[in-house]
């Protein structure tokens, strides 16, 4: 059985990206917004692994990030954080969170890749948060 991630973000495009990239190694479910995804975890599902975009089209920016961190059954579950917004506020709000790690978008799938092994294989990051530069 293949670990399960998790993928929300509202861009077909990153969903597809997303689905590509990591679906050869891993089952990928991907959802365009936070009702979704919280409708999908509701069933029961727990990911190994959750990306997501920090600004969901049906929530407050970082609302489902801050859902996700607090829950007592979602917190422990690694996030990843892509997002649009400026590099010093993703940063702080990703250390605030308690995420694992967080891309700028545009963001190098490769990297995107290797952090994700890095966490469902149960490694740390190398830092705090990984980034594109």
């Amino acid at each position: 059985m293949k670990n399960l991630i998790l993928a929300i973000d509202d861009s077909k495009a990153i969903r597809f990206l997303l689905q590509t990239v990591l679906g050869k190694h891993y089952q990928v479910v991907t959802a365009p917004d936070g009702c979704s995804a919280m409708y999908w975890l509701s069933k029961r599902n727990l990911p190994g692994l959750i990306i997501l975009d920090a600004q969901l089209p049906d929530m407050q920016d970082w609302e489902m990030v801050e859902q996700l961190s607090t829950s007592g059954i979602y917190k422990d579950i690694p996030m990843i954080v892509l997002s649009s917004l400026d590099k010093e506020k993703v940063k702080a709000q990703c250390e605030q969170y308690g995420v694992s790690a967080y891309f700028t978008k545009p963001f190098n799938p490769v990297d995107l890749m290797d952090v994700a092994n890095r966490l469902l294989n149960g490694q740390k990051t190398p830092a705090r948060v990984a980034h594109a530069e």
